[in-house]
């Protein structure tokens, strides 16, 4: 299992995420161009000493990434068709979430086999991208095993 991330827009959401990518032991993809330098000191300060730790490949663009990704993609969206409870993940999935700002074009959209969504109550639109990949992350290695010892 992977983590992808298209574009990201905000530093401190990123280092989150490596920082729980470490954690996990769970590799982390980025799809550039980022949003901010990938040196940015917020970064650091959300990613702690841990983001050191986490396995990170940079890709230049959605092309690049296509041409490295191992795995089958699942797309974390809004409008996506399969609520979160329903999903059958495997382990070679690569979840995939979009920039903060702006999400992920039509043709990532497409490419993706399963777009799921996270159900919350009416009238709330999305939840942090961190949050909502942990939230994604622990039904996915609950349901294939993969949490770590």
């Amino acid at each position: 299992m992977r983590i992808a991330l298209f574009q990201p827009d905000i530093a401190g959401n990123v280092g989150t995420i490596l920082r729980m990518a470490a954690c996990f032991g769970l590799p982390v993809d980025i799809i550039e161009p980022c949003g901010f330098p990938f040196s940015d000191r917020r970064l650091k300060r959300a990613g702690m000493d841990y983001a050191a730790a986490a396995e990170v490949a940079r890709h230049a663009d959605w092309n690049a990434f296509l041409d490295s990704s191992p795995g089958r993609l699942v797309l974390l969206t809004v409008s996506g068709g399969t609520a979160l409870p329903d999903a059958a993940f495997t382990p070679d999935d690569v979840i995939l979430a979009g920039s903060e700002t702006s999400g992920v074009t039509r043709e990532v959209h497409d490419a993706a086999a399963m777009q799921i969504r996270i159900p919350m109550r009416e009238g709330f639109r999305s939840l942090n991208v961190a949050m909502a990949l942990g939230i994604a992350l622990g039904e996915a290695m609950r349901q294939t095993g993969e949490w770590p010892e």
